[in-house]
């Protein structure tokens, strides 16, 4: 059978009357419910009141998605401004995580501060749910057959990555072949959540913050060099925008974490009163 030639999976999972509905959005809405389920049972046993992290989603998510779209427009500028009714279009894809997490952390730092919650401690909570909502969310990217990389072959998709039938078929795009980045980076993202899950409750590992600097370091550790496998993202000298990003959010949540190691005793992650302002 020639791949090339099959369907594609439809961006429009179903129609409510004039209403299209798109799997787009319906994964993104799913990596976010997964995310505020387990958010809330970890805010549970660290004491944290689940009406904060209710409060703080109805806040932070429209925030975090019109950030994140403000930053993708910005820095595609050359084709929304020539296309302006285009702006407002996110179902058909486009929005920049980068802009989304410093909406959302900008927000949570500003909300835990009113509330007299430690934002350290928020951030300890949800990181690891965020970076698996990150991996399901770039199968959003793969419907949208969007965030791709180079243009590869046939052969390299199905004999060296083994790929299933209808990865394949949904990396073939005006019958060429690309890298499928979304995939790498969702294996990146579920890593890490698997490795925060299980290096969370390990005694005497993490103190405050150190889970989400470890989120930080994580995934910009996998971004900036599956970012650099990509076509649609914007140069700024030798790299990528996203990759300039990527290497100071490492960098500079390393540094915090030396600094805070060093500076001033911090609770331990597993200690109950660390949620104590």
């Amino acid at each position: 059978m020639n791949i090339a030639a099959t369907a594609i999976i439809n961006r429009i999972a179903f129609t409510i009357g004039p209403i299209m509905v798109h799997w787009y959005g319906i994964i993104i809405a799913t990596g976010v419910l997964l995310a505020v389920i387990l958010s809330v049972r970890e805010g549970n046993r660290r004491g944290l009141d689940e009406e904060n992290i209710y409060d703080y989603l109805i806040i932070g998510l429209p925030i975090s998605i019109i950030c994140a779209r403000i930053y993708y427009v910005v820095f595609q500028w050359q084709y929304y401004s020539a296309n302006p009714e285009m702006i407002y279009r996110i179902w058909d894809g486009g929005i920049a995580i980068y802009g989304g997490l410093i909406g959302a952390a900008i927000t949570l730092i500003i909300f835990c501060k009113h509330r007299g919650i430690s934002a350290w401690e928020f951030l300890d909570i949800v990181a690891p749910t965020v970076i698996m909502a990150q991996g399901i969310g770039r199968w959003g990217n793969f419907v949208n057959q969007e965030a791709h990389g180079v243009a590869t072959s046939l052969a390299f998709l199905q004999n060296t990555l083994h790929l299933p039938h209808f990865i394949v078929q949904q990396m073939c795009i005006n019958g060429t072949y690309y890298q499928p980045t979304f995939l790498y980076e969702s294996v990146w993202d579920i890593a890490g959540f698997i490795l925060l899950m299980v290096l969370r409750h390990r005694k005497q590992l993490f103190k405050r913050g150190e889970v989400f600097l470890t989120y930080v370091m994580w995934y910009s550790f996998g971004r900036f060099f599956i970012e650099g496998m990509r076509t649609d993202s914007l140069m700024l000298g030798p790299l990528r925008v996203s990759q300039w990003l990527s290497f100071i959010f490492f960098f500079s949540a390393l540094a915090i974490w030396i600094v805070r190691r060093r500076k001033a005793e911090q609770p331990w992650y597993l200690d109950q009163d660390a949620i104590k302002r």
